[in-house]
């Protein structure tokens, strides 16, 4: 009988692998330990269909609650069975679990898991420092999901303890790679790559798997954006040495057009200074602001006082003496204006 055992279970343990292997193992100490009760406990209601299942599993599980137990001797070696198989069953469980999650941790520390995402960023690119900077900056008021797509030089996920950030290894610009980290699904792409005509090739794969996705792209060459809107005119090009622009553009889609606008001559409103006129001083920020939207149709965006630089003070905020204006503005106005308009 022990040979005739063993046999059975190596031959189990070769033709069945995975999850079937502790449910075999179960079923088959169920079967025969049913059918053994059944012949050994015929006067005991161990046997009943409504009382096995219950008997079966708080013995296989070591509780046993004792409302239900074997008389005789050959009933207690049918239990001491049971239980034996049970604790083999679990360790064969038990293991199972184990090795699946350490292989489904194993795929995504490398980066070859296929993402379920859906209105994620994906960021593609990596440079040590430069990107952990850029994520930081998605995820800091709106605690998007972002994924990380990386070349093969990346061995496995550089942000491996950041709970927001997933990975996906392989060629940037391959049709996998789009596919495992779900660009079909994403609200922003961000472009960081090694070099524009790299930029080029990962923009054509994310224009293919996703022509309406809000896509930004970090060129050194601001000149190859014509390039780029050859093949998607709402792409939104940044240039790659100000990375905080790739974020800002992620989050805010348009405002890198915003910028362009203001640093622009020949745009609808140019950035200028000017000493705060005497007779604001002391006035509140909300009420210069007033002032200077009523008479010039002017934005003020920062002061500078004794206390430095301000952007966007708070409406309270009271001018000091020697206070310089930062607005927007058709047009320079001159200081003259400014005094002789106050008055």
């Amino acid at each position: 009988m022990p040979i005739l055992l063993v046999r059975l279970w190596r031959l189990a343990h070769h033709r069945l692998r995975g999850w079937p292997l502790p449910v075999a193992v179960a079923g088959t100490i169920f079967v025969t330990s049913w059918a053994a009760i059944a012949l050994l406990e015929p006067d005991n209601d161990i046997d009943q269909p409504e009382n096995f299942w219950w008997w079966f599993l708080v013995t296989t599980s070591t509780v046993g609650y004792g409302d239900l137990f074997p008389k005789s001797t050959g009933g207690r070696i049918v239990a001491a069975y049971v239980i034996v198989g049970g604790v083999a069953t679990l360790t064969i469980l038990f293991s199972q679990l184990s090795g699946y999650l350490q292989t489904v941790k194993g795929r995504r520390m490398r980066g070859t898991a296929r993402l379920d995402r859906d209105g994620h960023i994906v960021l593609i690119g990596y440079r040590a420092g430069r990107t952990e900077r850029i994520v930081a900056e998605l995820v800091h008021d709106q605690r998007r999901q972002v994924v990380l797509c990386a070349g093969l030089e990346v061995p496995e996920h550089p942000m491996a303890d950041h709970p927001l950030v997933a990975f996906v290894r392989g060629e940037p610009s391959g049709a996998d790679v789009m596919s495992r980290a779900a660009v079909g699904s994403a609200d922003t792409v961000i472009i960081d790559v090694d070099d524009d005509n790299a930029a080029l090739a990962v923009a054509l794969a994310v224009d293919h798997t996703s022509p309406g996705v809000h896509t930004v792209v970090g060129l050194r060459d601001l000149e190859r954006r014509e390039q780029l809107r050859y093949v998607n005119p709402a792409f939104q090009c940044v240039p790659w040495h100000q990375p905080y622009m790739l974020s800002e553009e992620a989050l805010d889609p348009g405002i890198t057009e915003v910028y362009a606008d203001l640093m622009s001559s020949a745009g609808h409103g140019n950035t200028y200074s000017a000493a705060m006129p005497a007779s604001l001083v002391g006035q509140t920020f909300g009420e210069c602001q007033s002032w200077f939207g009523r008479s010039f149709a002017a934005t003020i965006i920062a002061v500078r006082d004794p206390d430095g630089v301000r952007v966007n003070p708070g409406w309270d905020t009271a001018m000091a003496p020697g206070t310089t204006v930062y607005y927007l503005a058709a047009r320079r106005i001159e200081q003259a204006a400014l005094e002789r308009r106050r008055r």
